[in-house]
């Protein structure tokens, strides 16, 4: 059995570049995570964090909107390790910024991390298994270098600079603001203003009820409808556990409460569609009442999670529609005037501020270049292996969450392999890991939703297969399985030793040596 020299010490390899075992991209809520797992799990490992920022969050710093929220319950998108103890289980985003960071300063992961590092690109060296990482940071640019064995990208799934934005017709001519959600302005008075909302997906269902406190009218106006289910924001289940029970065992009880619950509506949501969506339009129903259009507003033309559903907490849009405060408008916009927004049914509709909550804008991996022994490598053209590698691209991880459930169930799942992985590493003196392309595997799209921000990203992603490990199955528990309890070395993952790191006079094994061993 080879034995390489795995380990670097966290010092300077020369005059400007340092080196760690781990480097990971983004102190997020996914970037954070895996450092707790690292530090946990590999307590020998030496890491950094570099974040492009200048504050820990990630998405929860970056959103500032009005009612900026989370749409899926703090007991899932909380950390495994960390319960969630405010009562809210649907939660504001300041009360998640706040958790992000006091989880950051509780381990001592904060002084991980390097802020204002924006990275460029990263070079692989297959003789000396290393990445090769070029940042700029400050502003004034001024170049980074950092070298690492094993690369971890916790950046997220979309453009931070930039959201998508179409040009609408005759915008020019309007005379109010025109606000993005992604870059709302700190001091934009909206107090009894006349505010129209472009847009019917989460973003929207957030403003248009929190906006409504205090705009004189909000309406929001939607090429077709978006399934909106209501749902309490505090959880009195989880809220009771806790006052009779530890609190670590509380939190977890209800944890798996929803992800049972989060499946089981998924697969009743594919296997019987046109039942859940009568159950869905049912309740929208009982919220606004049997003289409201909900046929036209609230019934889209497509299969619940064909596209992500929208979450309301305690019913607030509903209550703010009936009310009067908010207004939901159906149809398309032919273009803009002076005062407003004309649409195609002939209709007007008056306008001091329009919210242009358009989407997002995906990009894969920050828009980093990478190469592999200096030939640069596009990852669309790959195959997601196990939904957190790429095939044939050694010693790099990605965290990508679910669409259909919490985007932290699958971060933790994701940080725990990587820890597996470098521990399998370790033991048996391997220091590169390669998950190697099957020609058999059939490409597939990466994501499975009809939504208008994956559709237009789609080219920019990597494709999935049509088997395991390639296949993405967006299941919690099959991932669980897979990435906590499967094997490592499972056939199509390869490991080897950088020439340069072998020790003197040892060879090289063959795969099934390495595979004799039980995995870690």
């Amino acid at each position: 059995m080879m034995r390489c020299q795995i380990h670097f010490d966290n010092v300077e390899t020369d005059t400007t570049t340092a080196h760690y075992d781990v480097l990971i991209v983004g102190a997020g809520l996914s970037g954070i995570g895996a450092a707790y797992h690292l530090q946990a799990r590999c307590p020998t490992r030496t890491y950094v964090i570099l974040e492009g920022r200048d504050a820990i969050g990630g998405t929860w710093d970056l959103f500032r909107y009005p009612g900026i929220r989370s749409d899926s319950d703090m007991h899932t998108l909380g950390y495994s390790f960390r319960p969630w103890t405010e009562a809210k289980a649907i939660a504001d985003g300041p009360s998640i910024l706040r958790y992000v960071r006091d989880t950051a300063r509780e381990y001592g992961i904060d002084q991980h991390i390097r802020f204002g590092h924006h990275v460029k690109r990263a070079s692989w060296s297959s003789a000396e298994a290393r990445w090769t990482i070029e940042a700029v940071r400050g502003p004034n640019k001024e170049p980074v270098r950092i070298t690492c064995n094993f690369l971890l990208m916790c950046c997220g799934y979309y453009n931070y600079a930039e959201g998508h934005r179409p040009e609408f017709p005759g915008e020019a001519r309007f005379q109010g603001t025109f606000v993005h959600p992604q870059f709302w302005p700190e001091k934009l008075d909206y107090e009894n203003k006349r505010v129209v909302v472009i847009g019917s997906g989460a973003t929207a269902v957030t403003l248009v009820p929190e906006l409504a406190k205090k705009a004189a009218h909000v309406t929001m106006l939607q090429r077709s409808p978006t399934y909106v289910v209501s749902r309490p924001a505090e959880d009195r289940i989880a809220n009771g556990l806790r006052r009779i029970l530890p609190e670590k065992l509380a939190y977890g009880i209800t944890r798996w409460k929803n992800v049972l619950l989060s499946i089981l509506i998924y697969k009743l949501s594919r296997k019987m569609p046109e039942r859940v969506k009568k159950l869905l339009i049912g309740q929208v129903r009982e919220h606004l009442g049997h003289d409201y259009d909900v046929e036209t507003h609230f019934t889209p033309r497509y299969n619940p999670w064909d596209q992500r559903v929208c979450l309301v907490p305690d019913a607030d849009m509903f209550d703010a529609i009936k009310q009067g405060r908010a207004s939901v408008v159906t149809d398309q916009l032919e273009t803009f005037t002076e005062k407003g927004l004309a649409l195609r049914s002939g209709q007007q509709l008056e306008a001091d501020i329009v919210v242009t909550a358009t989407g997002l804008k995906l990009q894969l991996l920050s828009d980093v270049e990478f190469s592999i022994d200096g030939e640069r490598r596009d990852l669309s053209k790959t195959l997601s292996y196990k939904a957190m590698m790429f095939s044939d691209v050694p010693n790099l991880a990605y965290t990508f969450g679910y669409t259909n459930a919490s985007w932290t169930l699958k971060a933790d799942l994701t940080s725990e392999y990587v820890c597996r992985l470098l521990n399998h590493m370790e033991r048996y003196g391997a220091t590169t890991c390669t998950p190697r392309r099957d020609p058999t595997v059939e490409e597939r799209p990466f994501l499975d939703l009809s939504a208008g921000y994956v559709q237009r990203a789609l080219d920019l992603m990597p494709k999935q297969g049509s088997k395991r490990p390639w296949r993405l199955y967006q299941n919690y528990l099959l991932d669980l399985f897979t990435l906590r309890f499967g094997k490592v070395d499972d056939g199509t993952m390869e490991f080897s030793c950088a020439p340069k790191l072998l020790t003197a006079g040892a060879e090289e094994p063959q795969p099934e040596a390495m595979r004799t061993r039980e995995a870690v």
